[in-house]
């Protein structure tokens, strides 16, 4: 059954825990900022940011309100960045995008097509890097560094359709103390996000499209047009793909005829 994990805002205390814990488990470097009068930093994500707790103040009759939003990949079931890849490199594993890093050979097309900007690209190293639920975490049997390090379990993971109903049920409660625009964001958008939002009030608020779309008739036609224009060197990418292909093919072909014997 495909995981996913469940971010409740409204548990969300913005102790960015998960960001430190990403960091660090991934060692990725730190990014210089500068004081730009609020508590939120780094400014975005970046390819040495993957995960980013964003603060949206909102004026009430007394005092501010707060409202905490999880920046990350959402692990799209109908995902944009996949359907653009021209190396096959971007793949669905056990519900999660994920990139392979030997494949990618920083076309970019991926962080043109993500509706949630997720995706960036390492000027240095030439790839395209982002959030991987920590796949080398959970094939071992732990949690992802976000959720594990969360102090207020506003992060949890285990099988979507759990958490779809534990999500709903969060809702209705919202629903029933008066939060009547209280939603679940990634119970159906793009196919279903592997990464659900319980939130007090709409999407839009928090800053999360509220309909976003399948973004590749515009990639393709860059693609494409790169092809025509590019000669040799947009060769590689159908080469690549051709050969992404073909260990795919090999890897279905073991198997099966594992499973046959």
């Amino acid at each position: 059954m495909a995981k996913a994990i469940l971010y409740d805002a409204i548990k969300c205390t913005a102790c960015r825990a998960c960001q430190v814990a990403c960091k660090q488990w991934n060692e990725l470097p730190a990014v210089i900022t500068t004081n730009r009068g609020t508590y939120e930093n780094p400014p975005d994500l970046s390819s040495h940011t993957w995960v980013k707790i964003k603060f949206k103040e909102l004026p009430k009759d007394v005092g501010i309100d707060w409202l905490f939003t999880r920046q990350a990949c959402m692990h799209c079931t109908d995902a944009s960045c996949e359907q653009v890849c021209p190396t096959g490199a971007i793949s669905h594993q056990d519900g999660f995008v994920i990139i392979d890093q030997e494949w990618c050979i920083g076309c970019g097309y991926c962080t043109q097509a993500c509706p949630f900007h997720i995706p960036h690209k390492d000027e240095v190293l030439g790839i395209v890097r982002k959030c991987t639920s920590c796949i080398d975490r959970r094939s071992n049997g732990l949690e992802p560094a976000c959720v594990k390090t969360c102090p207020t379990g506003a992060l949890i993971i285990g099988d979507r359709n759990e958490l779809v109903a534990e999500g709903r049920n969060r809702v209705e409660a919202l629903k029933a103390e008066g939060y009547s625009d209280a939603y679940l964001y990634g119970d159906e958008e793009l196919g279903g996000l592997h990464v659900l939002y319980v939130l007090d009030d709409s999407p839009a608020v928090y800053g999360l499209p509220e309909s976003p779309q399948v973004a590749i008739s515009a990639s393709v036609g860059q693609w494409l047009s790169g092809i025509l224009t590019a000669g040799v060197v947009a060769a590689v990418p159908l080469w690549l793909l051709f050969r992404r292909k073909k260990q795919i093919e090999a890897e279905q072909k073991s198997e099966v005829e594992g499973g046959v014997r």
